[in-house]
């Protein structure tokens, strides 16, 4: 999507009458996005001037592109500006500009955290990326995305602005420790507008009336790296995920921290909050193969088995056994561990952790303080809102009251980047707000192309999901767990646990442990324990009795759960002392365990309702949009 598109033409004489702004405005609005404060509104009038003077040359073609406000597929991400065009040979060249309204004097180079840099943002002095690292970051997302870049057909070539940045104190900014990333992205500072208009000029000899704009904004997105897909390659030392954003951020601070700790012997924890699609898993593994290649003792930990076997699959053949199996364990595997046996321990999915390990919940004392007490660098990633077990403990200040009685360090940090759900923050608050788990601003819809679909028939909804899986063997369905998992059929795949009028399926096999990327997977149904931590391109989700639409209001209802569903064990006692307070409990479980796999869909989410007011809701709040 562009927030702003005109040729260079246009561009000059609406910057030159001050209606620039204006359009931007009317363009925030049309989409249904929040324009931002005034401050931000100051930004495009005082950084947009500077790109009038940089532009204002014959040199550049006045049927150039120009798009403000780009934003990256499959993230929520925008691109400040962009210059569109061709090179003397015809080919199609797209400028990528990331504009900074920084000053010099409170900006300072930050060493030994690589692509990071300090200055002042979001009323204080913090650490940032480098521009350059940033727009070149977003230029790789592009290019690991887009079939037009991916094919030669458009390059892209990345820079930074800042326009402000006085130059006596450019050292701090434009130092060798950043020479990687300023060749790869060339930063312009304060009176370098006449450099960054060669940057242009040689890169855009010949208009293109927005042409390669449209390439790049609709083009074919091709299948997304998969994290899955990728372990094998990130551990043979292959950077298969570039760290944009906040990101990068953590992952730095995150390295940092652990070799602080493996050099000073002091306990450091880190707390990371991220909602579903933010890159919790992506920076789990790219940080346990960084920390191994410095030489730290490191394992990934998970509570949920899934992503675990996922990534163990992927490995067989390129890792031994038992390195696989150092590599990735469960939460309960620090029961009787030493006092700081490991370098750095990273825990996936924190908010699933347990009190008591073991099949019986009968082993150890605690979780959180054995994982704590193992490591000397413990890193919790955390989303409040999907535990979905009634002995899921995982909450940041269980964290924090463990850490500070082991003295040790807390330090926070917030990932906001979406990558799933086509990288849209509107569809995450919008199920929030359908789900009433909290009122958000997207009540009447949200923006960008979602693939979302209420189906009146399950199998028809089957049917969507098995086409799309065609492409790629990545879409799933999955169910709330309302139907009982059979004994007699937990291997065989003949034998239909659920079956809801002419569909009839299996729960996925219990002789199959990776059933999130086996073929003959697509014939069963996933629930919240096998998908979870995990991802697909599009989901099937078939929503059970639990959920239903009552009084104008979305109810649950633990007495739909199956039997044999073990999230939600010992509800009824509860209920028989205080049915209030099991109504309570269980709603939270039942309703985030929806929106955990209302999310699993990068491209899509396919919707069937067991209850028809429930699926008629759905459909009324999705004909906001």
């Amino acid at each position: 999507m562009i927030i702003y598109e005109a040729t260079k033409g246009e561009f000059l004489e609406q910057a030159f009458n001050d209606s620039i702004v204006e359009k931007i405005k009317e363009s925030y609005k049309k989409y249904h996005l929040s324009v931002g404060n005034m401050s931000e509104v100051r930004s495009w009038q005082n950084s947009l001037q500077y790109m009038y003077k940089v532009l204002t040359t014959d040199n550049i073609p006045n049927n150039a592109g120009i798009a403000i406000e780009f934003k990256i597929p499959l993230t929520s991400k925008r691109i400040d500006f962009m210059v569109s065009g061709y090179d003397e040979n015809k080919k199609g060249n797209v400028i990528i500009i990331e504009l900074k309204q920084w000053g010099g004097k409170e900006t300072s180079k930050i060493e030994g955290k690589d692509g990071l840099i300090k200055t002042f943002v979001g009323g204080g002095l913090r650490e940032t990326l480098h521009p350059s690292y940033q727009a070149w970051s977003y230029y790789s997302f592009i290019k690991d995305f887009n079939e037009s870049v991916q094919d030669n057909l458009i390059s892209l070539y990345p820079c930074a602005y800042l326009h402000n940045f006085e130059s006596e104190f450019r050292l701090e900014i434009d130092n060798e420790i950043y020479a990687y990333y300023v060749n790869l992205a060339p930063l312009y500072l304060k009176g370098d507008a006449l450099k960054l208009r060669e940057f242009i000029e040689k890169h855009i000899k010949m208009g293109d009336n927005k042409k390669n704009l449209y390439e790049i904004n609709n083009g074919k997105i091709r299948p997304s790296k998969s994290l899955q897909d990728s372990v094998c390659n990130m551990l043979n030392g292959n950077e298969e995920f570039v760290m944009i954003d906040s990101q990068k951020i953590v992952l730095e601070n995150a390295l940092s921290n652990a070799l602080s700790s493996f050099n000073d012997k002091k306990k450091r924890v880190m707390i990371v909050e991220g909602g579903p699609g933010t890159g919790k898993s992506v920076l789990a593994i790219n940080l346990l193969v960084k920390l191994l290649e410095k030489g730290l003792v490191t394992q990934y930990i998970s509570k949920n088995s899934a992503p675990r076997n996922v990534y163990c699959s992927k490995l067989k053949g390129n890792v031994k056994n038992h390195q696989i199996n150092h590599l990735f364990r469960g939460s309960g595997s620090f029961t009787n561990s030493e006092s700081n046996t490991f370098s750095a321990l990273l825990v996936d999915e924190a908010h699933r952790l347990n009190e008591k390990s073991g099949l019986f919940k009968n082993q150890g004392e605690n979780q959180i303080k054995e994982i704590i007490n193992a490591s000397l660098f413990s890193l919790f990633f955390i989303d409040e809102n999907q535990k979905v077990d009634i002995f899921d403990i995982g909450s940041k200040e269980e964290i924090e009251k463990y850490a500070k009685k082991m003295n040790a360090e807390v330090l926070y940090y917030q990932l906001d980047s979406q990558f799933r759900c086509n990288g849209s923050d509107g569809y995450l608050a919008w199920i929030d707000d359908l789900l009433e788990i909290r009122e958000t601003a997207n009540s009447e819809g949200f923006e960008l192309n979602y693939d979302i679909k209420i189906f009146d028939d399950p199998v028809e909804m089957q049917k969507a999901i098995e086409e799309k899986n065609q492409i790629n063997n990545k879409s799933r369905i999955v169910a709330g767990y309302c139907w009982d998992w059979i004994k007699d059929g937990k291997n065989n795949s003949d034998i239909y646990d659920i079956v809801i009028g002419d569909l009839k399926m299996s729960w996925n096999l219990g002789s199959s442990n990776t059933w999130a990327i086996d073929t003959d997977s697509i014939k069963e149904v996933g629930c919240i324990h096998t998908s979870q931590g995990l991802e697909f391109d599009y989901v099937g989700v078939i929503v059970g009795l639990d959920l239903r639409y009552e009084d104008e209001k979305v109810i649950t209802d633990f007495t739909q759960r199956a039997n044999t569903d073990q999230s939600l064990k010992g509800i009824k006692s509860i209920a028989n002392k205080d049915i209030n307070k099991a109504k309570e409990i269980s709603s939270v479980i039942i309703k985030n365990t929806y929106r955990t796999l209302f999310t699993r869909g990068q491209k899509g989410c396919y919707i069937y309702c067991c209850d028809k007011k429930l699926a008629d809701y759905f459909k009324m709040r999705l004909g906001n949009r």
